[in-house]
């Protein structure tokens, strides 16, 4: 239990170590006014519309809403903004009070489980509560369900996982406080347990008022181990730094040592190997000190749920930093060269076919774009000698083999394959069949000009004369005497061969081709 009046601070020491943490931890007064933490996830409107997808991002009509594992520290603008809420999910949260939730006069279920509520307050406004989810939270205080007599409507309450669940005598206290209660914990209430719960009620109270004692001075002993316990890290987070060169992480302006030249060129060849073996020392570290925070043993408190939370988030944003210094500064691609050459570059890495239509007079360009890219990711420039496209930001040029047209040139992407096609017609060549011959004009002294005929340049031609050149006959080659068709012809007639005596020759034999 904390007071308005109560201010909670650190030592200095705590503060240049882990001061923000230490905000969160804590629960800080300042003239009555709450502090709020700088690492507190707020519920923000974006936050809202993203989760109201089913309501078309509409949220000020929205009757369910689910917040859950979205780190929530407090609860926030949720009664301003979404009146009509009758479901609200904000299970698995960092919440640590009930507050801005009494204006939802329509909230029928409210689910607050896995989170870090110590008491139970602030909910007489939800006029028709029927069912609320307090599963695994930090409520000791067991006597602050007394506010809940005002919520009439509740028939369903879940307080399994708390600390005051532990108690002795705590369902009976429960059900004789709670009247209108239907059911606890899962578990139905039947009238005669009710009956008993309210004859043994004076000295269960009276249990439940000790137990609460007890259970406050535990967490005041929690509370003050949690905090020397962050005052002892931020002490050694202190002393390292100031250990290390420069304090602040920046070598030491006083720390001068005089090198040679040969020595300074190999201080710098090895400076990447010692930055690598330094950046290896860190990591290897790291992941020290995250096995020991991991295998440390800890209670299960508010605090510890939040210091769990802090290294998460010191370890996410660590992997951050590595990954950005990983990533090297790539300069950008030349593309033309210094010269107007222009380069075949394929960053993409898309497959591409180059095809000259002779028959249509131009070149077409089949880029294998990725099937599902949105048409809008892509940038086609044609120019005269080259043409390029921009996939993603990534370029891909390709030199032409003739000259094109860009005025003309079209582009097409087939909705079945995603295939960019670039049609770019060729710039058209003027073949010229002759000179036209000029004529110089001679201005004489007389004044009358006179045409001086030039020399005419005109295209030679090849000219065939019969009468100096004889060509075959073609028709003359094979005579029309000699040529006989076999079919038609009479038989051949064979000679014997006078060498073979046995020889006899057979006029019904074919001839030997």
């Amino acid at each position: 239990m904390t007071t308005n009046n109560a201010h909670c601070d650190a030592s200095g020491s705590v503060r240049k170590g882990r001061a923000n943490v230490i905000l969160v931890l804590k629960v800080s007064f300042d003239n009555g006014n709450k502090i709020k933490s700088p690492y507190t996830s707020l519920v923000t409107e974006d936050l809202i519309r993203r989760n109201a997808e089913h309501n078309d991002c509409v949220i000020f009509s929205l009757e369910e809403l689910s917040l859950h594992q979205q780190e929530i520290e407090r609860l926030e603008h949720i009664d301003k903004w979404c009146r009509d809420l009758k479901i609200l999910y904000l299970q698995n949260n960092l919440i640590g009070k009930i507050e801005n939730v009494s204006k939802l006069k329509k909230l029928e279920y409210l689910n607050l489980a896995l989170n870090n509520i110590e008491k139970i307050e602030n909910l007489e406004g939800c006029e028709v509560l029927t069912k609320l989810d307090l599963t695994v939270n930090f409520i000791g205080e067991l006597s602050s369900i007394k506010t809940l007599t005002y919520n009439i409507h509740l028939k369903e309450l879940f307080l399994m996982g708390n600390p005051c669940a532990d108690f002795s005598g705590y369902r009976q206290f429960v059900v004789a406080t709670l009247q209108q209660l239907k059911w606890l914990d899962g578990k139905e209430i039947d009238r005669s347990e009710r009956i008993q719960a309210l004859q043994n009620y004076p000295v269960v109270e009276e249990q439940i008022r000790e137990q609460e004692k007890a259970y406050h001075l535990k967490r005041a002993r929690e509370k003050e181990e949690a905090l020397r316990k962050l005052a002892e890290e931020g002490e050694n987070a202190d002393k390292q730094r100031k250990s290390n060169p420069g304090f602040d992480g920046r070598p030491s302006a006083d720390i001068h040592v005089a090198l040679s030249p040969s020595s300074e060129s190999k201080d710098h060849i090895q400076a990447p190997k010692i930055q690598e073996e330094a950046h290896n020392t860190k990591k290897s570290n790291g992941s020290e000190d995250d096995l020991e925070f991991w295998n440390k043993p800890s209670l299960f408190t508010p605090e510890s749920r939040l210091e769990t939370l802090r290294h998460m988030e010191k370890q996410r944003k660590e992997q951050e930093k590595l990954s950005e210094k990983k990533k090297e500064v790539k300069p950008p691609r030349t593309l033309v060269t210094e010269s107007g050459k222009a380069l075949n570059v394929n960053e993409p890495k898309l497959d591409f076919l180059l095809k000259d239509d002779e028959k249509h007079n131009q070149i077409i360009l089949d880029l294998a774009v990725y099937r599902y890219m949105d048409t809008s990711l892509i940038e086609v420039d044609v120019q005269p000698m080259y043409v390029r496209v921009m996939v993603k930001g990534k370029p891909f040029q390709l030199v032409l083999p003739a000259e094109v047209k860009p005025d003309s040139s079209s582009a097409k992407r087939s909705q079945t394959t995603g295939h960019l096609v670039i049609y770019m017609p060729k710039v058209e060549e003027v073949i010229t069949g002759s000179h036209q011959t000029t004529k110089f004009v001679k201005t004489t002294s007389d004044g009358r000009r006179k045409d001086t005929p030039t020399r005419r340049k005109q295209v030679e031609k090849l000219e065939v004369d019969p009468t100096k050149y004889s060509f075959p006959d073609v028709t003359s080659i094979v005579q029309e005497k000699k040529h006989t068709s076999r079919r038609l012809g009479s038989e051949p007639q064979i000679a014997p061969n006078e060498e073979d005596p046995d020889f006899e020759d057979n006029p019904e034999v074919p001839p030997l081709m």
